[in-house]
């Protein structure tokens, strides 16, 4: 068993593989770029058998359900802002529907007093087990976590550029929060025109739309909001109260759609987890995903001797259930804003037909079927069960 793992990224994945980890004995070191926890941020979901059992055996499936919040049903609108079809609530928020915040702070709280961790910095150098972080310092460590997402700071200095394992899928995404602009009442809509759409529920707003990969865009607040503007002109329904939203948003986030394609997990002593390694930015189950790739890794490492063949038997387990769940992030943007007035009609006709009591249990074992489609496996000796968890 490995002595000393340093994991980058206090999101999901990281804190899901220091809670697994928790009895392995393993001195844990968790680094986060943020000066503190990401609060707020999206609602994450888990759907399925898979998702449920592994929440179980690490003891989080009942906290996380303490958590919940109310799964809606999404109201896909027409041009005029009238229903148009309504999307069940399993579609678009599973079984059980978390904030990604409160799921990070509930990880978070479960390993403050096992890892250690150091906010503000982030890794700058990997020389085989030494890393030299922003401080300046450099440490030695048996094993080097790159749990930091999609753009991955551990995955270029480990394995090269992000321009070599992103695909970009035509499309960009932003989010930001708001006070109920739309005056929703607790519903979920989704008004779209062709290429561009918004998802609005009573407190956030979620935009994708049709463009080319970005730049310095995405980490460039005002940019960003120009963009989206601009995006965004001469667009119908309730468009500009929400975009009017802008100005008072302490925080909007930007990316491309995009999912990562990588010939292995791992590089001498680093290894990729989550969204780093195998991730979407939207559409690709990336929170459930990250916590089964972190069981799946701690229960690798701490039932072998030899770390670089556990982490061999976990990237063999989990490529191919991550690559399945891929598909539903290179699906997700021409769900939400197909490019033409033709491809909308279709998708309003599909998901009326598919909603239908005739077809609505078919519909139900569609969408949770990449989800479902894995076997968990069982590890024997140190993996943390729920019976080990009093609340």
């Amino acid at each position: 068993m490995v002595k000393r793992i340093l994991i980058s990224g206090a999101g999901v994945a990281g804190p899901a593989l220091a809670w697994a980890l928790t009895d392995c004995g393993a001195d844990v070191t968790v680094v986060e770029r943020a000066p503190r926890l990401r609060n707020g941020g999206q609602a994450v979901d888990f759907r399925g058998a898979v998702h449920r059992e592994v929440l179980e055996r690490l003891g989080l499936w009942q906290p996380i359900h303490d958590r919940r919040t109310r799964a809606a049903d999404l109201v896909l609108l027409d041009r005029r802002g009238q229903d148009a079809v309504c999307l069940p609530s399993v579609m678009m928020s599973g079984d059980l529907e978390i904030v990604r915040g409160d799921l990070v702070r509930l990880l978070y709280e479960r390993t403050a007093r096992t890892a250690c961790y150091r906010f503000g910095e982030h890794i700058t150098a990997i020389d085989r087990g030494r890393v030299t972080f922003s401080n300046g310092v450099t440490e030695r460590f048996d094993l080097i976590v790159g749990a930091d997402g999609l753009h991955s700071g551990v995955r270029g200095l480990a394995f090269g550029h992000e321009s070599k394992f992103l695909q970009h899928h035509g499309y960009r995404l932003a989010a930001f929060s708001h006070r109920n602009v739309a005056a929703l009442n607790g519903r979920s809509v989704l008004y779209t025109e062709p290429g561009r759409s918004f998802l609005l529920s009573s407190d956030r707003a979620v935009l994708i739309f049709a463009g080319a990969p970005l730049g310095c865009d995405r980490t460039r607040a005002t940019d960003a909001r120009q963009m989206i503007r601009y995006a965004y002109r001469n667009t119908g329904w309730k468009t500009q109260t929400v975009l009017a939203a802008l100005d008072d948003a302490e925080e909007v986030y930007v990316d491309h759609i995009a999912t990562v394609a990588i010939e292995r997990y791992a590089v001498g002593r680093v290894v990729l987890l989550g969204d780093a390694a195998w991730g979407g930015t939207l559409g690709g189950q990336g929170t459930p995903l990250a916590i089964v790739g972190a069981y799946v890794l701690a229960g690798e490492l701490m039932n072998a001797s030899d770390p670089t063949a556990a982490v061999a038997r976990y990237e063999a387990v989990m490529r191919p259930y991550a690559t399945r769940c891929q598909r539903g992030a290179k699906r997700v943007g021409s769900f939400f804003a197909p490019r033409t007035s033709f491809g909308l009609a279709c998708r309003n006709l599909f998901y009326r037909a598919m909603t239908s009591h005739l077809l609505a249990r078919q519909f139900e074992k569609m969408v949770k079927a990449s989800a479902t489609a894995f076997e968990l496996p069982v590890y024997d000796n140190g993996s943390v069960t729920s019976d080990v968890i009093e609340e």
